[in-house]
């Protein structure tokens, strides 16, 4: 397994990975699958996307975003990660999360935020695995088919930030 720095050419791999999420309506609110074309609008030049390839096949992806477009909030990124079904618990989420991880500290960011659907049982523990915080759940956060979902709020600090806040909490 190897991970790099994903690129535009990579959209239809990253799309296909990500429908299948959709379909398995267990990580997203999101109903409609997504063409690689719409997925070309992620690569922002200061956000990172990553992917993990198995012999050269893309099997997983994770992305961050902007988390709330504000100035207070830049150093703060939303982030996504998807594994092919096929390849769902063989480590390729968290190789793309390290990777992630990484290159997300390096571009600047200090904190990494997301939302999981609380009953997705193995993104959360792949999420403390990785020293991921479980900030709470809001409650009915969004509908899904009709029903209303709770989500985990989970959270990592990176750099500076995180030996700051393990220093405070040694005491």
């Amino acid at each position: 397994m190897t991970t790099r720095s994903a690129t535009p050419a990579d959209a239809d791999a990253i799309a296909r990975i990500y429908t299948e999420g959709i379909e398995d309506r267990a990580s997203t609110f999101d109903t409609h699958p997504h063409a690689g074309t719409e997925i070309v609008e992620w690569f922002d030049g200061i956000h990172p996307i990553v992917v993990a390839e198995r012999e050269g096949v893309v099997v997983g992806f994770a992305g961050a975003s902007t988390y709330i477009p504000t100035e207070w909030y830049a150093g703060v990124w939303h982030f996504d990660v998807y594994v092919a079904r096929a390849w769902r618990g063989r480590g390729v989420g968290r190789e793309a999360m390290d990777r992630l991880i990484a290159e997300s500290e390096a571009a600047g960011c200090w904190k990494l935020v997301s939302r999981i659907l609380s009953t997705n049982d193995p993104s959360r523990r792949l999420m403390g695995r990785l020293g991921f915080r479980e900030v709470g759940i809001h409650r009915n956060h969004g509908r899904l088919d009709g029903t209303w979902r709770d989500v985990v709020v989970v959270e990592l600090l990176l750099g500076e930030a995180a030996r700051a806040a393990a220093d405070r909490a040694d005491g």
